[in-house]
C-alpha cells in the first residue's frame, strides 16, 4: 500500500483529501449523467412509442459496449497511468450529450448509448480501482463507501435537477448543464490527481488472461461472479424498467418520476458511508452482501403493485403537490432498493479489490466485477423486455426479483468453501501454479480489516 497519512473523521474527513476529493468529481459527474438519462429515456419511449422488448435494447447495448472494453481496460489500468483513462472517460462523456441532443429515432439512441456505455467503464472501473489503491491502510471500506456515497448523492441530484431541467427546458439546456458538470470535474481531476496513480503491476507478468485465470482459481470470486449477474439481471431491470413504467404507464410526470428515483437515491446516499465504515469494524462482509440482495429483491417486488394501488388508498398532498398513489408505491418501492444498496455494495466492492491484491490484480478483479455485472446487464432487460410484452409487469418484475434470490443464495453457499480473505493467514500464499509469491506487496491488503 502506498504510505499516506490516515485521513480521520469519517466521510467528512475522507471528503478533505484533495485527490480523493478529484476522483469524486468523476464519480459525480458520472452517475449525474448516468440518472439524468435514465430518465430522458423514458421520455424518448414515450415519444417513440417503443415496446418492451425494444426498451430492454436500451440497457442492453450500453452494457455490451462496456462488456467489450472491460478486460483490456482493465489490464491498461493495472500496468498504466489510470488518470488518462479518467480525463479520456470525461471527455467522452460530452460527446454523449451532444449526440443525445441529436437523437431524433430508436436508431440513434441506441448508437449514442453505445458510445455512453464506454464512457462510463472508462469513469467507473478507473476510477473505483484507484480509490481502492490509494486509499489508507484499513480505511478502504471507508473510502469506497464514501467514493459511492458521493455518487450516491449525484443521483439524487441528477434525478431531481435533471427531472426538473427536462420537464421545464427540454433536452437541450439539460445536456448542456450536465457538459458543464463534467468540464468542471475534469479540471479538477488535471490538478489534482497525481500522475499515473496506481499502475503498480509488471505489463510482463500480469496479462488480463493470467490475472483472470488467478482470480477465478478462488471459490471466493467465482461466488461473487455468480451473484453479481444474477444481481445485475434484475436490478437493471429495475433501473431502465421502473422511470418507464411510472411515464408510459401510470403517465406520472417527469418531475415526479425524478422524485421517485432521488427517494432510493438519498436512503443510498445518507446510508452508504455508515455501512461502509460498518463493513470495516465488523467483517463478515459476505453477510452483508447477501442482506443486501435479498432487501433488493424485496424493493423489486413491490414494483408492479404501483398500478393497484389505486384501488386500496387514495392520493395524498404533500406541500402542495399532489401525490398518487402509483406514486406512493414506487417511493416506498426504489426506497427499499436504496437501503438495500447501501449495505451490499461497499462489502461487495471491497471483497473484490481483498481478491485482486492478493495477485497484485485490483483493477482486473474490478474488470472481472464488472464483467459478471455486464452479463446479466446485457441479458436481463431485453429478456425481461420480452417476458413483459408476452405476459404482464407482475410476471416481468417477478423474473427479475427471483433472480436476484437465487443469485444471493448461491452466492452465500459458495462462498464460505474457501477462507475468506479476512481469515486468510498473514504468510503470502502462493496460488500462483509453479511460481513463488508474487505478490508481496500486496500481501497484507487481504488482512486491511
Amino acid at each position: 500500500m502506498v504510505g499516506r497519512d490516515t485521513v480521520a473523521g469519517g466521510s467528512l474527513g475522507v471528503l478533505r483529501d484533495r485527490e480523493f476529493l478529484a476522483l469524486s468529481g468523476t464519480a459525480f459527474a458520472r452517475a449525474q449523467a448516468y440518472s439524468t438519462i435514465a430518465i430522458a429515456l423514458a421520455l424518448y419511449a414515450d415519444m417513440l412509442g417503443t415496446s418492451s422488448t425494444v426498451e430492454g435494447l436500451f440497457a442492453t447495448v450500453f452494457a455490451l459496449a462496456q462488456f467489450v472494453i472491460v478486460l483490456p481496460l482493465g489490464r491498461k489500468i493495472d500496468t498504466g497511468n489510470a488518470k488518462r483513462y479518467l480525463l479520456a472517460g470525461l471527455v467522452l462523456n460530452v460527446g454523449v450529450f451532444v449526440g443525445f441532443w441529436m437523437v431524433d429515432s430508436v436508431a440513434d439512441i441506441l448508437l449514442v448509448r453505445v458510445v455512453q456505455g464506454l464512457g462510463a467503464s472508462l469513469l467507473w472501473i478507473t476510477g473505483s480501482t484507484v480509490v481502492g489503491e490509494i486509499s489508507p491502510d484499513g480505511e478502504r471500506g471507508q473510502w469506497l463507501g464514501t467514493y459511492n456515497q458521493v455518487g450516491a448523492f449525484s443521483s439524487f441530484a441528477g434525478d431531481l435537477v435533471g427531472a426538473y431541467l427536462l420537464d421545464v427546458h427540454g433536452f437541450g439546456v439539460t445536456y448542456a448543464v450536465l457538459a458543464g458538470v463534467t468540464a468542471f470535474a475534469t479540471l479538477l481531476l488535471y490538478s489534482w490527481l497525481r500522475d499515473n496513480p496506481g499502475g503498480r503491476a509488471d505489463p510482463d507478468e500480469q496479462s488480463g488472461r493470467e490475472a483472470i485465470e488467478r482470480l477465478l482459481s478462488r471459490t471466493p470470486i467465482r461466488a461473487l461472479v455468480v451473484f453479481r449477474f444474477g444481481l445485475s439481471f434484475g436490478k437493471m431491470c429495475v433501473i431502465l424498467f421502473l422511470p418507464i413504467y411510472a411515464v408510459t404507464v401510470l403517465d406520472i410526470p417527469t418531475l415526479y418520476v425524478g422524485g421517485i428515483l432521488a427517494g432510493g437515491k438519498l436512503t443510498k446516499a445518507l446510508t452508504q458511508g455508515y455501512v461502509g465504515g460498518l463493513t470495516d469494524r465488523v467483517g463478515s462482509k459476505h453477510l452483508f452482501v447477501f442482506v443486501g440482495a435479498l432487501l433488493y429483491a424485496v424493493g423489486a417486488l413491490l414494483i408492479p403493485f404501483a398500478g393497484l394501488a389505486g384501488a386500496y388508498f387514495s392520493a395524498m398532498t404533500v406541500a402542495g403537490y399532489t401525490l398518487t398513489p402509483g406514486f406512493q408505491v414506487l417511493f416506498i418501492a426504489f426506497g427499499v432498493c436504496g437501503v438495500a444498496d447501501s449495505i451490499r455494495l461497499p462489502a461487495s466492492m471491497a471483497l473484490f479489490v481483498e481478491e485482486g491484491e492478493q495477485f497484485d490484480a485490483v483493477a482486473a478483479s474490478m474488470s472481472l466485477r464488472s464483467i459478471a455485472w455486464k452479463v446479466g446487464q446485457i441479458t436481463g432487460p431485453f429478456l425481461v423486455g420480452v417476458v413483459w410484452d408476452l405476459t404482464d409487469v407482475f410476471t416481468a418484475f417477478g423474473v427479475a426479483s427471483v433472480t436476484i434470490v437465487f443469485a444471493a443464495l448461491a452466492f452465500i453457499t459458495l462462498y464460505t468453501v474457501d477462507p475468506i480473505p479476512d481469515l486468510v493467514d498473514e504468510e503470502p500464499v502462493d496460488l500462483t501454479p509453479g511460481g513463488p509469491n508474487q505478490c508481496d506487496e500486496d500481501a497484507s491488503g487481504a488482512d486491511d480489516d
